[in-house]
Order: structure tokens, then C-alpha cells, then sequence
């Protein structure tokens, strides 16, 4: 299913990241499944470590690994740095709301 916005074609794509389904929106959905497989792995290495159980923590925790990394390679282009990091934002919200909503 796709509709158009502003002359630019959305795509919805079906993601699992952390054994959780999710639905999300984009122009590229090959880059949107590239961004959820990353934050899978990186979830996942998070929790390999043994330190919580709790996917939220896990999520935050594998949030700021991220945030750290696109901090060491943001200085190269500040605008491309900005951009990856809202998008990594996003799909940390919609992760996180997609949590609160399963937990009530």
C-alpha cells in the first residue's frame, strides 16, 4: 500500500526488529530496512551483554550506541549527521510507543 505526498511515493514496510513487528513509512523502504536490521543488531549486541532483559532498556541502551557512533562520524558532514540522526529518532519513537502500547 503506498499514497502520494507532495509528488514523493511512501511506501509502508512490514519490519521486525528485536522479535517485534513493525510498520513504518518511507521513500526508500530498502534504506527503512536497512535502519531497522541495524537497530536489530545493535538491540541484540545490547543484550548479548547480559545487563537487562527489559526491551525498552535494551532499545535506549542500543539508542545510544548509535547516537554515539553517528557522533564520530557526523563531523564529516554536519547536515548528513542531522539528517541520520532524526531518522534514528523516529524510529526509536515509534519503537518506544509501540512498547508502551504493548505493555498496557
Amino acid at each position: 500500500m503506498a499514497e502520494e505526498l507532495s509528488g514523493n511515493r511512501t511506501e509502508y514496510i512490514t519490519v521486525e526488529i528485536y522479535d517485534q513487528v513493525y510498520h513504518l513509512a518511507g521513500q526508500d523502504t530498502e534504506h527503512v530496512r536497512e535502519l531497522a536490521a541495524r537497530v536489530d543488531a545493535k538491540m541484540r549486541a545490547v543484550a548479548a551483554q547480559g545487563r537487562t532483559v527489559d526491551s525498552l532498556r535494551v532499545a535506549v541502551l542500543a539508542a545510544l550506541n548509535l547516537a554515539d557512533e553517528l557522533s564520530q562520524v557526523g563531523g564529516a558532514d554536519p547536515m548528513l549527521g542531522h539528517v541520520r540522526a532524526s531518522s534514528l529518532r523516529g524510529l526509536l519513537d515509534e519503537v518506544l510507543d509501540d512498547d508502551r502500547k504493548t505493555a498496557s
